[in-house]
């Protein structure tokens, strides 16, 4: 074929140039090709690498270590129901099957809860596996196994075996993409098997998560130089007794249990309360190793602690209650539960039904529920007879102790004590092994060095005599001040039974047996059956105080302040049938003032308890009550604090005309936060921005802005004390409660105006408030891309701080995104269950990319509960696959 004409234009040089850049195309297209075709390899095998860990759903799998065939039934949301023959089938199971959906997360707090982080990340996580390994969670936790009785033990037993036969088939990436991320600067690092200990550690995490008051003790230690004590008591003020309602204004009068737990004396304080539960009448009605990922560190290891299990922050608590069927339109009661957590992805929960084929005394279990990966059983749910829910108890059960060391010694009661001592060995990925001395009293383990607080109130003592805030007394022994920890949480307890004997509860007196367990952390229990009935325990192991009430450190050199022992369980606080038809708990108080124990001094302030018992009251007055009010009360978002400020901005004019159009928003305000809302978000920024300039702008000594709640009723109270020194700022140039409300105002404006721009229609607190879902390990790396991998959001959200839908954000920090949430939802039907409903911050999966690692977030951000299928005919309805495990 003959080449066409030159062009009558083309010249030589034409020709050629066009010859070049042919040339050059040719080539720019290759090398392009080249990158696509690597590209597309590339993320064939990121895909590939992503997805050979995600579990085997349907077919038939050969395992190891069962006795007899299991099956395992999933729903669309990937929610498993566990069938077997025996008990140890069963938990075997469920070891199987959580290491199969969240192994990598297992793994990750099995190394927080043992203090070796720095095996997975190298030496930037140091600081926090010396405060861990300081408190010693896991080697508690073996002695806890070590006490359970056989049966108990041979649970947990089950379980590990369960997790460690998945294990045997899935190392490395094939159990979970983040070891493919780790291998890229921890390549040595290899799994361990799991153990029972490993389980119940995770108990001890938890338990820090929900710790109470010593964020507010170490604050008022570190306040005491700069601040007067009638100031201290101004900021942290008594519970509202007279505003807002207690958990159980009368205490019933059930009959003991069978054998209730001892109150054990402890004269040196370093005694236990323990018993057993057998038996009883029923209840009767009345940086990373290399350079590769820059692995956050903290400065403070409380806020590294806080980071990895739940920060015992702003938003941390939980709302329960229950309805009695007098109440209801089915006649049998309602449940409800949210549980409030440091947001998490994976979320904290993982929904399981652990079901045994014939319900007998040796497999006693037809349970659903919310469990936690790595623990056998089911935390918070339902079984065929009873339901039961958790909030946080904000008893105080950690006090801090200012020690006089000399030497190897320590004083106590006129006389030098050696330091009980041992040698901690970290072992540092990239580097060489750490060593630390652990140094502990009889009050408990020397803290103060290991963070920054505590080591603050060391240098700086100051202590808590009777309520009173003093210096240390001029008779103090001779030597060197330090802090140790007393926490109920650091001697071996009995939760790790607690769960099985409420899983398996038939009624209000096996209800209040598991309850005598629960040792730690101290919840709020509340209760309902299929008989109708209604109750309420105070679990827990729950500190008798000496000389001082715990709300300060205390003088740990004399053993009057030490701990007398722990409250009866037959005087905790009980509620059963209550007349009022129903019981609510939000972290308020238990009970009034006229109770025999001290409990706290630093109960949440009972706002959102105030705001669920006037939504009930309200449905029952307009009655019948159904679960769909339940669920509209868990999605309630109206701020009292809002509203509070929307009546003391009623007659106040500022003078710039868009701010005044923005108060203006306000009194049209329902004082609901709603994610779309424009008023909510001014008011919110407002409320910030208000806090910080009367508490914190300009100030010499500012005060701390934590616990929304405890700001609440300050507030409350300056609003209504105009000659409050507070109001004047001389920094701000503010003189009186008007001129700070009116510049406060202005400044919210100018905040607002600078993040959602001055049209005020297009405001709106969802995208102002929005939730964060990050992986609290590679999430966190630093890197980018690989944070693509594994975090999800921002997601628009409503709530707030001390809100029934509690979406808890930090004031005073200039970002107003969400950190805490409902970490769970449920409303369980005691007419029928399988009308009960359920839903969970994130998803079943732990595994990025697949398709229940975030599929509930859309139904969690509108309170919007999905179906919870309890009986055989539900299970089989809603089931999608069916695994068959096979011995």
């Amino acid at each position: 074929m003959s080449k066409p004409p030159a062009s009558p234009f083309a010249t030589d040089d034409t020709v050629q140039r066009r010859s070049v850049g042919r040339t050059v195309g040719i080539t720019l297209f290759s090398i392009l090709a080249g990158v696509v075709v690597i590209a597309l390899v590339a993320v064939g095998f990121v895909a590939y690498t992503v997805q050979r860990s995600f579990p085997q759903l349907s077919g038939e799998v050969t395992v190891t270590g069962l006795d007899d065939q299991v099956t395992v039934q999933r729903d669309a949301l990937g929610v498993p129901t566990i069938t077997a023959d025996s008990s140890h089938d069963l938990f075997f199971a469920q070891g199987y099957v959580q290491a199969q959906d969240r192994f990598w997360e297992m793994d990750f707090r099995r190394h927080v809860t043992s203090g070796r982080l720095s095996e997975l990340f190298g030496e930037s996580q140091l600081g926090t596996d010396k405060f861990l390994r300081t408190l010693g969670w896991h080697t508690i936790a073996e002695q806890e196994v070590e006490a359970l009785s056989d049966t108990e033990r041979a649970y947990y037993e089950a379980y590990a075996d369960g997790v460690n036969a998945y294990l045997a088939e899935h190392q490395g990436a094939d159990a979970s993409f983040e070891y493919a991320v780790l291998g890229l600067q921890n390549p040595d690092y290899e799994i361990e098997p799991w153990t029972p200990a490993d389980s119940v550690a995770w108990l001890k995490a938890m338990a820090w998560d929900l710790r109470s008051n010593i964020e507010s003790e170490t604050e008022r230690a570190v306040l005491a130089s700069d601040f007067t004590q009638d100031q201290i008591d101004e900021l942290y003020p008594g519970y509202p007794f007279d505003q807002n309602p207690v958990i159980v204004p009368k205490i019933s009068t059930v009959p003991a249990l069978g054998t209730a737990p001892d109150a054990a004396a402890e004269g040196d304080g370093a005694g236990d309360a323990a018993g057993s539960t057998d038996g009883g009448d029923a209840a009767g009605a009345t940086d990373g190793a290399t350079a590769s990922i820059e692995w956050t560190q903290v400065d403070s290891v409380i806020e590294a602690v806080g980071e990895l299990v739940g920060d015992a922050g702003e938003g941390i608590g939980s709302n329960s209650w229950v309805v009695s069927g007098a109440n209801t339109d089915t006649g049998k009661p309602l449940l409800a539960n949210d549980p409030h957590l440091g947001a998490s992805l994976p979320s904290v929960w993982h929904q399981i039904q652990l079901k045994c084929s014939d319900v007998t005394e040796e497999c006693p279990f037809d349970v659903a529920g919310f469990s936690f990966s790595g623990l056998p059983g089911v935390v918070i749910g339902h079984n065929e007879r009873v339901a039961w829910g958790f909030t946080n108890l904000t008893t105080d059960v950690t006090d801090l102790y200012l020690e006089k060391i000399q030497g190897d010694s320590y004083w106590y009661d006129g006389a030098l004590v050696p330091l009980e001592t041992h040698t901690e060995t970290f072992k540092v990925a990239g580097g060489d092994d750490v060593e630390l001395e652990v140094r502990a009293t009889a009050n408990g383990p020397i803290v103060s060095g290991l963070t920054d607080d505590f080591t603050e109130i060391a240098e700086n003592p100051y202590v808590g005599t009777g309520g009173t805030v003093t210096a240390p007394p001029a008779d103090a022994p001779e030597g060197e001040y330090a802090v140790s920890l007393r926490w109920t949480a650091l001697q071996p307890g009995t939760t790790a039974s607690a769960i099985f004997a409420l899983n398996t509860a038939k009624d209000f007196d096996d209800f209040r047996g598991a309850a005598a367990l629960f040792d730690v952390p101290a919840q709020n229990l509340i209760y309902a059956d299929v008989d109708g009935n209604i109750g309420y325990q105070t679990p827990g192991k729950l500190p008798i105080r000496g000389a001082a009430d715990g709300s300060m450190p205390q003088p740990g050199w004399s053993s009057a302040y030490a701990w007398q022992g722990y409250i009866p369980f037959e005087e905790l606080p009980v509620s059963y049938n209550p007349d009022e038809g129903y019981i609510v708990t939000a972290n308020n108080a238990i009970v009034g003032q006229d109770y025999t124990y001290f409990l706290t001094s630093d109960w949440d302030y009972g706002w959102r308890a105030a705001r669920i018992t006037e939504l009930i009251e309200r449905a029952i007055a307009k009655g019948p009550v159904t679960a769909d009010d339940l669920n509209a009360i868990q999605a309630d978002n109206y701020s009292y604090i809002g509203m509070r400020l929307t009546a003391a901005y009623t007659d106040i004019e500022t003078g710039d005309s868009r701010t005044d159009a923005a108060l203006d928003l306000l009194q049209e305000w329902d004082a609901q936060a709603g994610a779309d809302s424009p008023a909510a978000a001014y008011a919110s920024v407002l409320w910030d921005t208000l806090a910080q300039n009367v508490f914190v702008k300009g100030r010499e000594h500012p005060a701390p802005l934590s616990g929304q709640g405890r700001l609440f009723l300050v507030m409350d109270s300056l609003l209504a004390d105009d000659a409050s020194p507070w109001w004047t700022n001389d920094e701000l140039d503010v003189s009186g409660m008007r001129e700070m409300l009116k510049r406060s105002a202005i400044d919210a404006y100018e905040r607002l105006a600078d993040a959602q721009g001055d049209n005020q229609s297009r405001w709106n607190w969802g995208s102002l408030h929005a939730l964060p879902l990050n992986s609290g390990t590679f999430g966190e790396s630093g890197i980018a891309p690989i944070e693509w991998f594994f975090n999800r959001g921002p997601f628009p959200v409503g709530g707030g701080s001390s809100v029934v839908n509690a979406t808890g954000w930090d004031l005073g920090s200039g970002d107003f995104s969400t950190i805490t949430v409902p970490s769970m939802r449920m409303i369980v039907d005691l007419d029928d269950f399988d009308a009960s409903r359920w839903n969970q911050l994130t998803g079943e999966s732990g595994h990025a990319f697949h398709t229940n690692y975030t599929d509930q977030v859309e139904s969690w951000q509108k309170a919007e509960l999905t179906p919870w299928a309890y009986s055989d005919k539900a299970v089989k309805a809603a089931t999608t696959d069916t695994l068959v495990l096979k011995p």
